[in-house]
């Protein structure tokens, strides 16, 4: 289900919440509450699931390079301090 389907389901729940006399104002509360919903979420500045799921990625690859690295860092410092400094 896609955001659009989301708002479209909050709106109509929404507007379901009102009183059975006014179910011809029905229809435009839903494009209403549609329209501020849509207005609201963009405001927030969220990123979408593809850019997080990237992201996540990005930055996975990135935790294993830097184990990586502090592994070598390690072995060097070891190497350097068991090294025999008349060499």
């Amino acid at each position: 289900m896609n955001t659009t389907n989301h708002l479209e389901g909050l709106a109509k729940r929404l507007s379901s919440l009102l009183p059975p006399s006014a179910s011809d104002l029905r229809e435009d509360m839903e494009q209403n509450l549609r329209s501020g919903l849509e207005s609201g979420l963009r405001k927030m500045n969220l990123v979408s699931r593809e850019e997080f799921d990237i992201q996540t990625a990005v930055l996975l690859r990135t935790r294993e390079k830097l184990e990586k690295l502090e592994v070598l860092v390690e072995e060097l410092t070891t190497k350097l301090e068991t090294e025999d400094p008349t060499d």
